[in-house]
């Protein structure tokens, strides 16, 4: 398996529009890898995507990526599914004629249990997969709690996080084994039967203290300080974990750190025997 980190940012992409700070425009100016956009992973070999941020068109143009066996969303947040339109417009066919002759291209999409149900709920997200199911542009497929999904030699095991709303997903495939977590790590304790896997890919956290200066960036009575994983707490995860190896994404503009800082904090975090790298557009991982 080779995992491409399609989109490493967060609900707040970098740049963020008309943003001014230092931040923003050096991403301008820059590109990749100080540029991000929304949170997006492809694993090549299962050929599946998780998620589709707003711009998963121009994340999957970009990689290249040709075939998509399917398509895992770990929850029903905007930044992680307003790009579902992907599957109309790489999928579908507006020009074949007669109808036997249109270019048959269908993409199956699962949706976890919870998942399923707050598509239902939220944002119109279920009526939008039928409108396109019934279009054949795509076959919507629903798990139920521990349900598993086998795909080109690599197993997919969805399983709730503490925030039961969202999945993470293990993916083995006999000789090396996954964790990808697209979000939501707040509360999670990593349960015993996931440590020591090859990769964990996890969300970064926000930084209630600035990594490299220790400067506070959250007011500590801040509402978002209870129902988000600080970066700190994530770390303690990684600690947990006692993965072979670690990458962060959904990296958060409104955090204030640059590519470089990151670096810096990778250097940092090195040096205390951790293995962790942080997630850039177009980043490809082999486990």
């Amino acid at each position: 398996m080779v995992v491409e980190i399609l989109g490493s940012g967060g609900a707040t992409t970098t740049p963020r529009p008309a943003c001014e700070c230092d931040v923003c425009v050096e991403a301008r100016t820059k590109g990749v890898p100080y540029a991000r956009t929304g949170p997006s992973v492809f694993v090549h070999g299962p050929d599946v995507v998780f998620d589709t941020p707003e711009e998963a068109k121009l994340q999957l143009d970009r990689a290249g990526v040709a075939e998509i066996a399917a398509c895992f969303y770990s929850h029903w947040h905007p930044d992680h599914t307003m790009g579902r339109r992907v599957w109309e417009t790489r999928n579908g066919d507006f020009r074949g004629w007669p109808p036997e002759a249109k270019r048959q291209l269908a993409t199956d999409v699962y949706l976890p249990q919870q998942v399923a149900a707050d598509f239902r709920e939220y944002l119109g997200g279920m009526a939008h997969l039928e409108f396109m199911e019934r279009r054949g542009w795509l076959h919507i497929n629903e798990l139920a709690d521990g349900d598993m999904v086998e795909l080109e030699g690599v197993t997919i095991r969805p399983f709730r996080l503490a925030e039961d709303y969202v999945y993470a997903f293990e993916l083995s495939d006999g000789a090396s084994r996954l964790l990808l977590a697209m979000d939501e790590l707040n509360g999670w304790v990593p349960p015993a039967e996931l440590r020591g896997c090859d990769l964990a890919v996890l969300p970064m956290g926000v930084c209630e203290h600035h990594p490299l200066t220790g400067e506070r960036r959250i007011d500590p009575e801040h509402p978002i300080l209870r129902f988000e994983a600080t970066f700190a707490e994530t770390i303690e995860v990684v600690r947990g974990l006692d993965a072979s190896r670690v990458v962060l994404h959904h990296i958060e503009e409104l955090d204030g750190l640059s590519y470089d800082d990151l670096l810096a904090v990778e250097h940092r975090l090195g040096d205390e025997g951790l293995p962790v790298t942080f997630a850039f557009d177009g980043m490809r991982i082999e486990v």
